[in-house]
Parts: structure tokens; sequence; C-alpha cells
């Protein structure tokens, strides 16, 4: 009997449904929200009344798609947190209702725990190429900058992380001083291509062990901006595809400077990177470097798996389910807690 697993995402501003049926993706569908665009940043009470909006129609869809229809699931998994608490409260109880209307099991999901598993996504059954357990992976995104030791799907091991901001938090936030616009993400990608990433130095934290911080490389990169702006105000719009290449690049050797460490000292040569800052070309291009120099076994997400999608929530629900790990019905959303 085939097992099928609708996954739901909503912990942000993306509303995303997907199916999976036997470990392999049958569908991903994603509505995504501009409106947050013109206010620099994710406003939670708009994001939560999009996803009011859009979660019913891209179920839909996501079922219509998969050529699957709700009486053939076999359960449902959501994103539990963390994230937006009025978002998640859209996702949770959607899943809540139409799992107890179906009189079928709920699966609940950390949505961190997602992004990892989002390497072990199927599209076909002749698609194996899938990291070996024991090996690390950096989670990178708008809230997260982790080094995890994944012993298996349900046993995952923070070794490092960020102390303050977060590797996808820093890059937004400079972007927005440059007037660049929000998201800063995909903003400065796209300028660094066409610069020099050797322009310009910024500082770089020094923490022990396996602990990032960029509240300081950002501190550094406005009170350069500042000083430089005083001597000519167009700044920014002479030197905005430099400033971007250099704040990648040493954004990139931050982040893999400690997974180099860490690499090393465990003797881990399986080695991933996955959330919303794995999108970036440097680090993918940083990522497929280090395979070539210390021989690591790399994965790189798809661009689709990179965001918040919930492709990787039916995957982790798709484990989850094997081993019977079910959610009763009066757990709660939550905003904030780690793996």
């Amino acid at each position: 009997m085939d097992t099928i697993i609708l996954g739901i995402e909503s912990s942000c501003d993306d509303t995303s449904a997907a199916v999976i049926r036997n470990g392999v993706l049958l569908s991903n569908v994603i509505a995504s929200q501009a409106v947050h665009e013109a206010y620099g940043g994710v406003v939670p009470e708009l994001a939560s009344r999009a996803h009011q909006q859009n979660v019913v129609p891209v179920v839909h869809e996501a079922l219509k798609r998969a050529g699957v229809t709700k009486e053939q699931l076999s359960a449902i998994a959501f994103t539990r947190g963390p994230g937006l608490m009025g978002s998640l409260l859209v996702g949770v109880s959607f899943a809540k209702g139409f799992a107890r209307s179906l009189g079928i099991p709920m699966i609940d999901v950390n949505h961190l725990q997602g992004h990892v598993l989002a390497h072990f996504i199927k599209e076909s059954e002749e698609d194996t190429d899938k990291p070996r357990f024991p090996f690390l992976c950096l989670l990178v995104s708008g809230g997260n900058s982790q080094i995890i030791l994944v012993k298996s799907y349900k046993d995952m091991e923070v070794l490092g992380q960020t102390i303050d901001d977060a590797a996808g938090e820093a890059i937004d936030k400079c972007s927005k001083v440059m007037g660049l616009g929000y998201p800063g993400g995909p903003i400065i990608d796209r300028l660094a291509r066409q610069g020099n990433p050797k322009a310009f130095t910024f500082s770089k934290p020094h923490i022990p062990g396996y602990d990032y911080s960029f509240s300081g490389l950002k501190t550094s990169f406005l009170y350069s901006l500042r000083e430089w702006l005083k001597d000519d105000p167009d700044f920014i719009e002479h030197h905005k595809e430099d400033l971007a290449a250099s704040l990648e690049a040493t954004i990139v050797d931050i982040l893999m400077t400690k997974l180099r460490k860490v690499a090393k000292d465990l003797n881990i040569r399986e080695v991933a990177v996955a959330g919303g800052v794995s999108a970036n070309n440097g680090l993918r291009n940083a990522f497929r470097e280090h395979a070539e120099r210390y021989g690591w076994k790399i994965y790189i997400p798809k661009f689709s798996y990179t965001t918040d999608n919930a492709a990787m929530i039916a995957m982790t629900g798709y484990f989850k389910f094997l081993d019977k790990d079910f959610c009763s019905i009066d757990k709660p959303a939550y905003s904030r807690v780690g793996l």
C-alpha cells in the first residue's frame, strides 16, 4: 500500500504544500508574498493574513498536480516551528482540521530539521545520490547559521551556531543600508558576480570553538560605508558591485573557515549545505572548491529546495511516518526552539 504524505509549510512568508508518495516527490507548490518588499522586511500580520488566503488554494493545487485525492492521503505533515507565530498558526490549524476531518495522523516537523532533510527529497526512483550518515550540514538562512552533525534523520547535534546575527540577516541589513532593497540575498548575489571580491576589506570575528558571529562584520561594513560616503555621496552607486562582492566573500570565508575546522576535527568528508543562503553563488562555489581541495563529498540543494518549501516538510514527515512518530492534536505551534 502506498504511503502518501501531504506537507504544509507556513513558517514565514511563503505558503507551500507538497505531496510525496513512497519517498518520491509528486508536487511542490509555493505561493510567495511580494507585499513585504515595500516594508524592507516581513510584516508578521500581513504574512499571516496572506497565509489564510493562500493555504486552501495551494493545498488544492498540490493535490491536483500530484494526481492524488485527499482520501488517498496517509498523513499530513506540517511545520510546527520555529517561525512567525501568526504564520505558523495558520498552517498548524489547517493541518489539524484537515487531518481530523480525514481521520488520518498528523506529523509535526521542525522547520530546521526539514531544511537539513531536503537533501533526501527524491524526484524519481533513480534519484539516489543522497548524503550518508553521519554527515555535516551547514544550515544558513536569514535567521540561522549552524553547523549540524547529522547522525540520522532524527538524531542531529548542533556543533556551532551564531551568537548574534545570522549570515542571511547580515546580508539583508547591509543591503537595506545600501538602499538596494529587500530581500537582500538575491540582490547582493547578483551584484557580487560583477564585482571584485578583494576590492574592500571588512573585519572578521575571532570566536572560539565552532560558533559564528556576524554582528561585528555588519558594524564594520556600516562604519566603513559611512566614512566613504563623507568623501563621495555617490560612493554606493559607483562601487555597489565591488561592495557586494567583498561583503559576500567575507561572509562565505567566515562560514567556510569554521565548517572546514569541524570537518577536519571530526574527520568527516560528507558535507552538505542547506537553507536560503545556500542559493548564494559564492557559497556554492566555495563548496565546490573545498570538494576539490579537501576531498569532500558535497551536497548542494536545488534552488527550489533552498527557500521555505513544503517538499522538505513532506520528506521529513515521510521518515517520521515510517517510525509511526505522530503528533497529538493538542500540540501548539512554537516560535523559537533549536533542533
